[in-house]
Protein backbone atom coordinates (compact mmCIF):
# COMPACT_ATOMS: atom_id res chain seq x y z
CA UNK A 1 0.00 0.00 0.00
CA UNK A 2 1.43 3.38 -0.99
CA UNK A 3 1.94 6.04 1.69
CA UNK A 4 0.28 9.37 0.91
CA UNK A 5 2.80 12.14 0.26
CA UNK A 6 1.59 14.16 3.22
CA UNK A 7 2.55 11.25 5.56
CA UNK A 8 5.99 10.60 4.05
CA UNK A 9 8.99 11.98 5.98
CA UNK A 10 10.41 15.20 4.61
CA UNK A 11 13.49 14.92 2.40
CA UNK A 12 16.83 15.56 4.13
CA UNK A 13 18.04 19.16 3.97
CA UNK A 14 20.60 19.94 1.27
CA UNK A 15 24.24 20.16 2.43
CA UNK A 16 25.46 23.66 3.21
CA UNK A 17 26.90 25.41 0.15
CA UNK A 18 30.26 26.15 1.83
CA UNK A 19 31.31 23.64 4.45
CA UNK A 20 33.96 24.76 6.93
CA UNK A 21 37.30 23.61 5.51
CA UNK A 22 39.28 21.13 7.55
CA UNK A 23 42.66 22.05 9.04
CA UNK A 24 44.49 20.09 6.34
CA UNK A 25 42.55 21.85 3.57
CA UNK A 26 43.31 25.26 5.13
CA UNK A 27 47.00 24.35 5.40
CA UNK A 28 47.18 23.21 1.78
CA UNK A 29 45.40 26.36 0.55
CA UNK A 30 47.69 28.71 2.52
CA UNK A 31 50.46 30.64 0.81
CA UNK A 32 53.75 29.28 2.15
CA UNK A 33 57.28 30.63 2.35
CA UNK A 34 60.19 28.57 3.71
CA UNK A 35 63.87 29.16 4.39
CA UNK A 36 66.74 27.57 6.30
CA UNK A 37 68.60 29.84 8.72
CA UNK A 38 70.69 29.29 11.87
CA UNK A 39 70.13 25.52 11.82
CA UNK A 40 66.35 25.96 11.68
CA UNK A 41 63.77 25.43 8.96
CA UNK A 42 61.42 28.41 9.13
CA UNK A 43 58.01 28.21 7.46
CA UNK A 44 55.56 31.11 7.18
CA UNK A 45 51.91 30.42 6.31
CA UNK A 46 49.46 33.08 5.10
CA UNK A 47 45.88 31.78 5.26
CA UNK A 48 42.98 32.92 3.09
CA UNK A 49 41.30 34.63 6.06
CA UNK A 50 44.40 36.80 6.65
CA UNK A 51 45.76 34.88 9.65
CA UNK A 52 49.47 34.07 9.70
CA UNK A 53 51.36 31.20 11.28
CA UNK A 54 55.14 30.91 11.61
CA UNK A 55 56.85 27.65 12.56
CA UNK A 56 60.49 26.79 13.24
CA UNK A 57 61.87 23.25 13.10
CA UNK A 58 65.29 21.97 14.15
CA UNK A 59 67.13 20.82 10.99
CA UNK A 60 68.90 17.87 12.66
CA UNK A 61 66.02 16.41 14.69
CA UNK A 62 62.99 17.70 12.77
CA UNK A 63 61.37 18.75 16.08
CA UNK A 64 59.05 21.73 16.25
CA UNK A 65 60.84 24.52 18.12
CA UNK A 66 58.23 27.26 17.94
CA UNK A 67 54.80 28.08 16.51
CA UNK A 68 53.38 31.60 16.51
CA UNK A 69 50.09 33.04 15.25
CA UNK A 70 49.16 36.55 14.18
CA UNK A 71 45.97 38.03 12.81
CA UNK A 72 44.86 41.45 11.70
CA UNK A 73 43.51 43.80 14.35
CA UNK A 74 40.15 45.53 14.10
CA UNK A 75 41.59 48.38 12.00
CA UNK A 76 43.23 45.97 9.54
CA UNK A 77 46.81 46.37 10.77
CA UNK A 78 49.01 43.48 11.77
CA UNK A 79 48.64 42.38 15.37
CA UNK A 80 51.23 40.98 17.76
CA UNK A 81 52.51 37.43 17.49
CA UNK A 82 50.87 35.00 19.93
CA UNK A 83 53.25 32.16 20.86
CA UNK A 84 51.57 28.74 20.89
CA UNK A 85 54.67 26.52 21.14
CA UNK A 86 58.17 27.47 22.29
CA UNK A 87 59.71 30.37 24.14
CA UNK A 88 58.20 33.81 23.76
CA UNK A 89 60.58 36.31 22.23
CA UNK A 90 61.47 38.95 24.78
CA UNK A 91 61.39 42.54 23.51
CA UNK A 92 64.77 44.17 23.27
CA UNK A 93 65.63 46.76 25.88
CA UNK A 94 64.69 50.17 24.62
CA UNK A 95 62.24 48.88 22.04
CA UNK A 96 59.08 50.94 21.74
CA UNK A 97 56.18 49.02 23.22
CA UNK A 98 52.56 50.08 23.27
CA UNK A 99 52.13 48.59 26.74
CA UNK A 100 53.06 50.73 29.70
CA UNK A 101 52.76 47.95 32.28
CA UNK A 102 54.63 44.72 31.64
CA UNK A 103 55.19 41.59 33.69
CA UNK A 104 58.37 41.17 35.67
CA UNK A 105 61.26 39.57 33.81
CA UNK A 106 61.97 37.49 36.93
CA UNK A 107 58.57 35.71 36.81
CA UNK A 108 58.56 32.04 35.80
CA UNK A 109 57.90 31.47 32.09
CA UNK A 110 55.72 28.52 31.02
CA UNK A 111 56.08 27.14 27.51
CA UNK A 112 54.93 24.12 25.55
CA UNK A 113 57.20 21.87 23.52
CA UNK A 114 55.77 19.21 21.23
CA UNK A 115 57.83 16.23 20.15
CA UNK A 116 56.87 13.19 18.10
CA UNK A 117 56.40 11.12 21.25
CA UNK A 118 55.16 13.61 23.86
CA UNK A 119 53.75 17.00 24.78
CA UNK A 120 56.01 18.77 27.26
CA UNK A 121 55.53 21.79 29.48
CA UNK A 122 58.71 23.62 30.38
CA UNK A 123 59.23 26.26 33.05
CA UNK A 124 62.05 28.79 32.89
CA UNK A 125 63.14 31.39 35.45
CA UNK A 126 62.41 29.41 38.61
CA UNK A 127 63.84 31.25 41.63
CA UNK A 128 65.02 28.13 43.53
CA UNK A 129 66.98 24.99 42.55
CA UNK A 130 64.87 22.25 40.94
CA UNK A 131 65.26 20.00 44.02
CA UNK A 132 63.04 22.46 45.95
CA UNK A 133 60.01 21.79 43.72
CA UNK A 134 57.57 18.92 43.58
CA UNK A 135 55.05 18.28 40.79
CA UNK A 136 51.73 16.52 41.29
CA UNK A 137 48.56 15.96 39.29
CA UNK A 138 45.13 17.01 40.58
CA UNK A 139 42.83 14.69 38.66
CA UNK A 140 39.56 16.30 39.83
CA UNK A 141 40.65 19.75 38.66
CA UNK A 142 42.55 18.35 35.66
CA UNK A 143 45.72 20.29 36.34
CA UNK A 144 49.34 19.96 37.36
CA UNK A 145 50.43 21.58 40.63
CA UNK A 146 53.95 22.77 41.31
CA UNK A 147 54.82 23.26 44.96
CA UNK A 148 57.93 24.37 46.83
CA UNK A 149 59.25 22.39 49.78
CA UNK A 150 61.36 25.16 51.31
CA UNK A 151 60.30 27.59 54.02
CA UNK A 152 61.10 30.73 52.01
CA UNK A 153 58.32 32.75 50.49
CA UNK A 154 54.89 31.23 50.13
CA UNK A 155 55.15 27.46 50.06
CA UNK A 156 52.16 25.20 49.57
CA UNK A 157 51.81 21.83 51.22
CA UNK A 158 49.50 19.00 50.35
Amino acid sequence: MAVPSWLAPPPPPPPPPMAVPSWLERLRAARKTALVQDGKRKIHYLFEDGKEMAEEYDIKTGQLISRKWREKNTLGGTGKWQVEVGEPTSPLLGALESELITESSSNPIFMRKDTLSSFQWRIRNLPYPKEVYSVSVEEEQRCCVIRTTNKKGSSMSS
